[in-house]
């Protein structure tokens, strides 16, 4: 195994601001020390989030960690160090997960756009051995939402769930975990109308057109109504609508209505490795874009420079052929420019991009 140095590079801010303004590449950023529960991880791809741009301008003032500020939640590694507490992991063992237990409680100063990251044992899981670093490291926030979403409305066998959103990337992990993980006896979705063959594919019973039709007007009700969809005025109570008597809604992002629900994800190896079986199985599938449709920078002679207008002609460009529901999408980047473009694009241009994109420190 490799020595750790003492410097890494990383993606750092020091204040407040648009990422194009703030964001910077270091390369004498000290790599961080270890709690005695903590391990070090080489970062083979880590990924970004929205609450990453949230972070960063500032709307979670009251909640920040001191500046200079690493961002990142979703990593993928290599364990290169341990410490006294730790039990079960060792040096060389294969991880991924979500490095914040709670996403806005005492953030860290130190996320997982560096070359080295340190997390508590307890938040990782070990990856996946069909799934490569960068589909791991886009995983474990959407699968974990999904997850613990089912858990806190204690979704069980046999109950039905309308899963608003279903081919996002929380929306898609819904979907197959409720129907091969939780044992639901009927699930219908929602998607815009290029995208209901790709519900059907995931295992949804019934694939509902919400271009075409009112989910709140289906004549059956469901026992858990779960809303994937973020910020759309009014969805909270047409979810209470489709949901039966006595029924639950869960919401990921947005003002609720009562009987409804919100709640921002926790971190939990445990959970992400209880799941580890039916990745490796092949019953729970993450969406990946073939290689030859992968948005890569990683050969700067052989392939131009995308710029934010022709992003989204790309991406239409694969929704439409019915690739995926953009869960997966590996850019490898070299430069500021391109990574603040990317950061800027994934949290701010295009919302309806829900999901992660990875980012391989080089």
């Amino acid at each position: 195994m490799e020595n750790v140095p003492c410097t890494m590079k990383a993606w750092i801010y020091g204040q407040h601001g648009k990422p194009e303004d703030v964001l910077k590449l270091k390369s004498d950023v000290v790599v961080p020390d270890l709690m005695e529960d903590q391990v070090l991880v080489k970062v083979m791809a880590s990924g970004l989030n929205p609450v990453d741009n949230k972070r960063m301008i500032g709307i979670f003032v009251q909640a920040e960690c001191p500046f200079p500020t690493v961002p990142g939640y979703n990593v993928a590694g290599v364990v290169m160090k341990v410490r006294s507490q730790v039990k079960n992991l060792k040096v060389g063992d294969e991880v991924y997960g979500n490095i914040y237990e709670k996403a806005l409680d005492h953030p860290k100063q130190y996320g997982t756009l560096a070359e080295y990251t340190a997390v508590e044992e307890r938040l990782l899981a070990p990856k996946p051995k069909n799934l490569s670093f960068a589909e791991a490291a886009s995983l474990s926030v959407a699968i974990r939402t999904a997850y613990e979403g089912l858990q806190r409305c204690e979704f069980t066998a046999g109950q039905s769930i309308l899963v608003l959103g279903g081919a996002g990337g929380v929306g898609s992990m819904v979907i197959q975990l409720a129907k091969h993980v939780f044992g639901a006896s009927r699930v219908v979705a929602t998607a815009s109308t290029g995208k209901l063959e790709l519900l059907r594919n995931l295992g949804a019973d019934l694939a509902v057109d919400y271009t075409k039709e009112n989910f709140e007007d289906l004549p059956e009700k469901f026992d858990v109504v779960y809303d994937c969809v973020d910020k759309i005025l009014g969805q909270c109570e047409k979810a209470v609508k489709a949901m039966k008597e006595g029924g639950k809604v869960v919401i990921v992002i947005a003002a609720v209505t009562v009987p409804a629900f919100v709640f921002i994800v926790t971190s939990n190896g445990p959970d992400l490795e209880k799941l580890n079986p039916y990745l490796e199985s092949g019953k729970v599938k993450l969406l990946l874009i073939p290689k030859a449709s992968i948005l890569s920078l990683k050969h700067l002679k052989d392939l131009h420079m995308l710029t934010l207008a022709e992003l989204p002609e790309k991406l239409s460009y694969i929704q439409s052929n019915k690739i995926i529901n953009l869960n997966a999408i590996s850019i490898y980047m070299y430069t500021d420019k391109n990574i603040i473009e990317r950061f800027t694009t994934v949290t701010k241009e295009l919302p309806y991009v829900t999901n992660w994109f990875h980012i391989i420190i080089s």
